[in-house]
């Protein structure tokens, strides 16, 4: 096993990973802004190191001086969390010439999977079922991407190959919008992600957001752990997540389940992952791989048991997999609700002091935050304090708890997305289950023309 750990991530993955890291023996190493010394896992930690001031650029996104703390402190190796540098192939490649254990997929897989048009090239031969699209990057000839366009049916979304989380992306629905989206595309590509490449797909216009969690050792093991359904989205960011996903039957799962285990096992790929789809009228069609573990993580650790933080650390240390795809089994449901220091219907970010903190409790409640009463949220990072995840036998007794479960929750001194959980909760549409990835800012857009009409 591993004996020293340096967690490069902040926040509430940084003490879910703290845990999991001291549940092993495994010591551990913080590495923190100056505006974050005051963080619960920072406290926790064995030891702790300042990296650099507030913005990220000087800090978590400071591969020098992470490698350098892992110097300092003779750490073995690296977990990066999510964000951040998790998905940074260069990232990845320093730590490992540096000596240390990356805690998580090779360099040249996260570049593989990163590269969008690579990534869904590899899934097709892997047979991974994909969005029918240009099968490649778009190129100059306007006649000809027309023609791929065409062949496709619109509407067509064209995609940043480096593109994620929403960002580079333009859906076209008529042919005379087709080559100045394209030529638009193309530029906002090369100022965000310095690559104007980008590729055309079949734009499902009614799909919901359904992934494959699977974890595999890089020795030739893998396996898949159920699904996600992520479909509760605003402005392509997740906001409630659940396990299983409603409707996906049995034979489904195993069927897109044993399609990623054997892609894994084709690119080599080692360590927690996600595969991201798109589902649609029963079917599944691949869009991106999460090369790290995932904010939404504890609803599968919920329905299956297997603690993912743990394997991703065990895995690390050279061991196979210890778990076959016959002990995994799905027991009742999950449902995860982030909770973020915004205004819960601007959304404008609330950051400032925690005067009170109370944290709910119950069968099957867990909260996952680095919170406490007194602490200060800085403006500088992503507004989620935390996550509220439930459990319950079936799918209306986890809503019905996490109602309660919202309910019972304090966070005073900030604004928190409390009272729009609470809502989606109590949404007749969302009871039902099934909702695709437009249904949650449908609402949300319904319910803010309502309030101004009764203004």
């Amino acid at each position: 096993m591993l004996d020293k750990v340096v967690i490069a991530n902040r926040g509430e993955i940084a003490l879910r990973i703290l845990r999991a890291c001291h549940s092993l023996g495994i010591r551990t190493v913080a590495v923190h802004s100056t505006v974050d010394r005051n963080l619960k896992h920072v406290a926790m930690a064995d030891e702790s190191v300042c990296i650099g001031p507030a913005p990220s650029a000087q800090s978590y996104l400071n591969m020098a001086q992470i490698i350098a703390a892992a110097e300092v402190t003779d750490a073995q190796a690296i977990h990066p969390g999510y964000g951040f540098l998790a998905e940074n192939a260069d990232f990845a490649e320093r730590v490992e010439e540096s000596g240390f254990i990356f805690i998580g997929p090779k360099a040249d897989t996260i570049r593989l999977m990163g590269d969008k048009v690579e990534a869904i090239r590899a899934m097709k031969e892997a047979g991974v079922p994909c969005v029918p699209g240009s099968g490649g990057p778009l190129g100059d000839d306007p006649a000809e991407n027309v023609r791929i366009a065409r062949e496709i049916g619109y509407p067509v979304i064209v995609k940043a190959s480096g593109g994620g989380g929403g960002r580079g992306m333009r859906v076209v629905q008529t042919e005379a919008a087709l080559v100045n989206a394209i030529a638009t595309t193309k530029a906002e590509a090369k100022a965000a992600f310095g690559n104007d490449m980008v590729y055309m797909e079949k734009f499902l216009e009614n799909p919901r957001h359904v992934e494959i969690q699977v974890l595999a050792d890089g020795q030739g093991n893998a396996i898949h752990l159920g699904e996600r359904d992520c479909s509760m989205q605003r402005r392509h960011q997740k906001v409630v997540e659940e396990a299983p996903a409603p409707g996906i039957t049995p034979e489904l799962r195993a069927q897109i389940g044993k399609v990623c285990v054997e892609a894994c096992i084709r690119i080599g790929y080692r360590g927690a992952g996600t595969f991201e789809f798109l589902f649609e009228d029963g079917r599944f069609y691949f869009i991106e791989m999460n090369t790290r573990i995932q904010v939404e993580h504890p609803v599968t650790e919920m329905v299956t048991g297997i603690d993912l933080i743990r394997e991703q650390l065990m895995i690390a240390a050279g061991q196979k997999l210890s778990i076959r795809q016959e002990d995994i089994v799905l027991s009742g449901h999950a449902i995860e609700c982030r909770i973020n220091a915004e205004d819960p219907d601007t959304f404008m970010p609330s950051p400032g002091q925690v005067s009170h903190f109370h944290a709910p409790g119950g069968p099957g409640v867990r909260v996952d935050s680095h919170v406490y009463e007194g602490y200060r949220v800085p403006p500088n990072y992503d507004s989620m304090i935390g996550k509220l995840i439930v459990h319950g036998p079936d799918r209306e007794t986890a809503i019905c708890r996490m109602r309660v479960a919202l309910s019972e929750m304090v966070v005073d001194g900030i604004r928190t997305n409390i009272p729009l959980q609470q809502r989606i909760m109590a949404d007749v549409g969302f009871q039902q289950g099934g909702q695709n990835i437009h249904y949650l800012e449908k609402r949300l857009k319904e319910q803010k023309e309502k309030s101004l009409s009764i203004g």
